[in-house]
């Protein structure tokens, strides 16, 4: 029997998800199976209710993508009531998306995914004077002085004196695939906690625009902040230069930080730029419309689906088309009306519960069985990857100049071919690409609302549509969304007024999903096979891997009953068995 090895959780922050690896007589992994542990079921609670309303309760399936399921829900309203939004509107939507991707891309970098490359504790042993020569000679960074590393140094230590590691806790430190020196650790470790501090202005833009932060207030037909400057609670000049100086403060950390780091640390790990890939599918719905904001053609990332690595062949999906896109059911603990084996488009989806699995806690999945609370989306019955890599791959093959130009760069500085980008080191470098090139776009759009603001444009709601009373008696819409994660789209079925069905297809729906109908694994699933671990009990190489997909597991699956209510905790500590 081969050697089971249970991960369980296995993200950093949030829990809810469950890798089991079988590993083969040389320790790597010859098979893995990715299970969803809570059961989802937010489409029910939409059920009956105001379509209007609908994005105040989906921005409430995650904390941390606070803006995503708005947008795709307020995109899926419109697009099934045929609303236009006014040009204004669509730059400042275009601004609070940038934002998120910017704020959510470093705090994976730093919070979510670092730890599983930079050991803290050796950062200890550190010569801070090394630290500084290191630090000066990839950015200009202010704070790169050998005092101020020192200071850092000792903080450090006093957490690891206290003999709780409080936010370093949950790691593998001392692991032998721990590979920088204790100078980079030094590095990363300080701009971890400046990454902690930096993240209260960046957002300043959702607090403006949408009235606080976290969860910020949305409304069908453009935004809820109108634009008046001579106004106290519009959009005007001293607003406006908050959201000038965020942006540049943004655009000083992405240079200066994010970037560097990550190439500082890449060279060290370069033998990830040959594991972790998986499928060598990618799907996006696209992102940051144009003035017609249904005009995929307008869209800064492409609406693509790539198959099997031919970026030259680039495929635009039809999120309407209901023999393409589907979820199944198979390996889900979920039961379909016409049989586990028909695969469904969202706007026919189902929700419906049938947990058949052992009780928690079990030693294994019955992965013969169904195993997970995620559905298994197909498009064409392929699994597909979602996410950065999907997002920069699109771009890059329709000719977007900075993403070339970028990606190119990467891979020399790292002396690595293109074919390093279908890996967990492309895809963490990926989302490093896409953050430099949607943080400049950012003072485009600012730009271009200032003139847009100059040239009297100051509409930002289209009411035309907004009153039931001018609505079809039926009208269904999709609502797209390219959340920091990936694909993220919202399928809404309008009858007499109300939501007659809501599905909700997540990025990490996609990527975590259990084998399908026909037996093909996820993104998570495909993507570990072949990867060799130096130390079973201590799978730090699993981590990498997954995480580099930033799994978003409350989006994907919730613990709900009929009437709202918890049914229970789960533990956030990392808790590892091999059987």
């Amino acid at each position: 029997m081969a050697q089971r090895l249970v991960v369980d959780p296995i993200t950093r922050i949030e829990g809810h998800l469950r890798i089991e690896a079988e590993l083969d007589a040389s320790n790597k992994i010859a098979k893995a199976y990715s299970s969803g542990t809570m059961v989802r079921g937010i489409e029910l609670i939409l059920q009956g209710r105001d379509p209007r309303d609908a994005w105040a309760y989906t921005q409430r399936a995650c904390g941390v993508c606070t803006t995503v399921h708005s947008f795709a829900s307020i995109r899926s309203v419109e697009d099934a009531l045929d609303i236009k939004i006014p040009k204004a509107a669509n730059l400042i939507r275009n601004l609070m998306i940038a934002q998120q991707y910017v704020h959510d891309h470093v705090m994976h970098f730093y919070h979510l995914h670092a730890l599983d490359w930079v050991d803290v504790v050796s950062a200890l042993k550190a010569d801070p004077a090394e630290t500084s020569r290191i630090q000066q000679s990839i950015s200009a960074w202010r704070n790169s002085s050998p005092g101020y590393f020192a200071d850092v140094q000792r903080k450090v230590q006093a957490i690891v004196d206290s003999g709780q590691l409080s936010l370093f806790a949950n790691a593998y430190w001392g692991h032998p695939a721990y590979k920088l020196p204790p100078e980079v650790n030094l590095l990363a470790t300080a701009h971890y906690l400046e990454a902690l501090d930096w993240q209260s202005h960046v957002t300043k833009i959702h607090t403006i625009f949408g009235g606080k932060n976290p969860h910020p207030n949305f409304v069908v037909g453009g935004v809820p902040m109108p634009i008046d400057p001579n106004s106290d609670t519009a959009l005007n000049a001293e607003r406006l230069s908050i959201i000038k100086d965020s942006i540049a403060r943004m655009i000083e950390f992405v240079d200066q930080v994010y970037i560097p780091d990550l190439l500082a640390i890449a060279p060290y790990y370069l033998d990830y730029a040959a594991l972790g890939e998986g499928l060598g599918n990618f799907l996006t719905w696209g992102e940051f419309p144009g003035t017609d904001n249904s005009d995929t053609s307008q869209f800064l990332v492409p609406r693509a689906v790539i198959m099997g690595r031919d970026l030259g062949n680039l495929i635009e999906p039809d999120p309407n088309d209901f023999n393409l896109m589907k979820e199944f059911v198979a390996h889900s603990w979920y039961d379909y009306s016409k049989g586990d084996g028909v695969g469904l488009h969202p706007w026919e989806g189902e929700t419906k519960f049938n947990f058949t699995g052992p009780q928690p806690p079990y030693e294994q999945l019955e992965v013969e069985q169904k195993y997970s609370w995620l559905k298994a989306p197909r498009w064409n019955e392929a699994p597909m990857e979602v996410g950065p890599l999907a997002r920069v791959l699109a771009m890059y093959a329709t000719g977007h100049e900075q993403t070339q130009e970028l990606t190119n760069y990467v891979l020399k500085t790292l002396g690595a071919p293109i074919e390093a980008v279908f890996s967990t080191l492309g895809r963490t470098a990926a989302r490093g690409i896409e953050t430099k090139i949607f943080v400049d776009a950012m003072m485009g759009y600012f730009n271009e609302l200032i003139d847009t603001i100059k040239a009297g444009d100051t509409k930002t709601f289209a009411g035309d549509k907004w009153e039931p009373v001018t609505w079809p008696k039926q009208a269904k819409g999709f609502g797209y969304m390219e959340a920091p994660r990936g694909a993220l789209g919202h399928w809404i079925v309008i009858n007499d007024q109300k939501i007659e069905n809501y599905q909700m297809v997540v990025p990490t729906t996609w990527n975590a999903s259990p084998r399908d109908h026909n037996g093909l694994p996820g993104a998570y699933e495909a993507s570990l096979v072949g990867t060799p671990l130096a130390k079973p009990e201590w799978p730090l190489e699993i981590l990498r891997t997954i995480h580099s997909f930033d799994p978003c597991m409350a989006c994907a699956i919730h613990m709900i009953d009929a009437e709202g209510n918890d049914l229970g905790e789960v533990a956030t500590g990392l808790n590892v068995c091999v059987s």
